[in-house]
C-alpha cells in the first residue's frame, strides 16, 4: 500500500463500551501510521485508539470478540500510558497471534487495567494488511478535546 493509499480515515467501526464521539481513525506519518481515539472519557480515548490500532491490521467488525485478554500496564503519565498499553497489545498480538476488536479500560491514576475481546488470527478471513511493530513516542499526545478526551500516537509498521 502506498503512503498515499493511507491518508487520514476513519477506522471501522466496532462495539466499545462507552460510545465515542468520534470514530476512531489513522492518520497517515510518512512510512508508518498514526492511530487516534476520541471518548468522554480518558479510558474511553483509550479503547477508541486501541480499535484503530487493530485497524491498521484489518477491520476490527470482522474480528469476534471470543476471548477475553488481560493487559495491566503503569506510566508516570497520561501519554506514556497510552504508549504502555499500545505496545502491550502489539506484544499480545504477536504472541498469542490474536487481533482485538472489542476494549474494557478502566484508567486509576498512573495505572490502567484492560480487557482485550479478540480472537486467533484467520488469514483468509482477516486479510491483515500490515504487522504493526509498536507505538512510538512521535505525535503521541493525550488531551482533553471537548467534548471529551483524544489519545493518539503514531504505530511504527
Amino acid at each position: 500500500m502506498s503512503n498515499d493509499d493511507r491518508g487520514s480515515r476513519p477506522a471501522p467501526t466496532a462495539a466499545t463500551d462507552d460510545h465515542a464521539a468520534h470514530a476512531p481513525e489513522t492518520f497517515a506519518h510518512g512510512a508508518d501510521i498514526g492511530v487516534r481515539g476520541h471518548g468522554p472519557t480518558l479510558a474511553a480515548a483509550f479503547a477508541a485508539a486501541a480499535v484503530a490500532l487493530t485497524s491498521v491490521v484489518t477491520d476490527p467488525a470482522g474480528v469476534r470478540p471470543t476471548t477475553a485478554v488481560e493487559i495491566r500496564c503503569r506510566a508516570p503519565d497520561a501519554e506514556l500510558l497510552l504508549f504502555e498499553w499500545l505496545n502491550a497489545l502489539v506484544y499480545e498480538m504477536a504472541t498469542r497471534r490474536m487481533l482485538f476488536s472489542r476494549y474494557e479500560v478502566a484508567i486509576d491514576g498512573d495505572e490502567l487495567h484492560a480487557l482485550a475481546f479478540g480472537e486467533p488470527v484467520d488469514r483468509e478471513r482477516h486479510q491483515p494488511t500490515v504487522e504493526v511493530k509498536g507505538a512510538t513516542c512521535t505525535e503521541l499526545r493525550v488531551q482533553r478535546a471537548p467534548p471529551g478526551w483524544v489519545a493518539q500516537c503514531v504505530v511504527d509498521v
